[in-house]
């Protein structure tokens, strides 16, 4: 009996090494023109009107965080996209950054229909909203690039979930509170944001 219980726990371990670094990464689909010089140089306080008179979300090729994650901030990856936000969703669009100095953080979010894609801190996720994990987040985190999966949906009260490789409970939120984004991640405080328009406001060359 100890011997299964044993086994069961190694098995248990064995699986989520698996899932979490030894799983293959998806085939990279990035666009390329994202990481050249400048790209992310843009006012992203004027974001595109998504009034359906252009691109959809499924026209764009998904992005992926490069290597164990990029070194130089990569342009817009929807920025052609016209798709109207889907039904439920909040407009979280824009560049953003920590109200706390002893806290610098920096984060991007773009979206169209029930796409979404958040950058910051080497990392860029790109994902849909639908809440299922095959159209969820699938990419690594810096610098370790540890494999991580989501499935992520908007719940009733307008706050964005984020669920560990589909699992039933929520581990990291974005929700608006006025014109702030907070931002809940697991053994951090909350972190409140403001947007700003360009990388520059947050000393980032782009």
């Amino acid at each position: 009996m100890l011997w299964v219980g044993g086994g069961l726990v190694l098995a248990a371990v064995l699986a989520a090494v698996w899932l979490l670094g030894l799983q293959p990464r998806p085939p990279d689909t990035t666009e390329p023109s994202i990481f050249e010089p400048g790209a992310a140089d843009v006012d992203y306080c004027r974001p595109a009107a998504l009034d359906g008179a252009g691109p959809a979300a499924d026209d764009i090729p998904k992005a992926y965080t490069p290597g164990c994650g990029w070194a130089r901030w990569p342009g817009p990856v929807l920025a052609s996209c016209r798709e109207p936000l889907s039904a439920g969703a909040r407009d979280l669009r824009g560049l953003w950054r920590s109200t706390d100095p002893s806290r610098p953080h920096v984060e991007r979010i773009e979206q169209c229909g029930d796409r979404m894609v958040v950058t910051t801190a080497g990392i860029i996720h790109d994902f849909r909203t639908d809440g299922t994990l095959a159209r969820g987040a699938d990419d690594v985190e810096p610098p370790r690039c540890l494999r991580i999966r989501a499935a992520v949906s908007w719940r009733d009260d307008g706050v964005l979930a984020f669920r560990p490789f589909g699992l039933p409970w929520t581990v990291v939120t974005r929700r608006l509170e006025g014109d702030r984004l907070v931002w809940t991640y697991p053994g951090q405080e909350p972190m409140t944001m403001t947007r700003i328009c360009r990388l520059s406001e947050a000393g980032i060359s782009p």
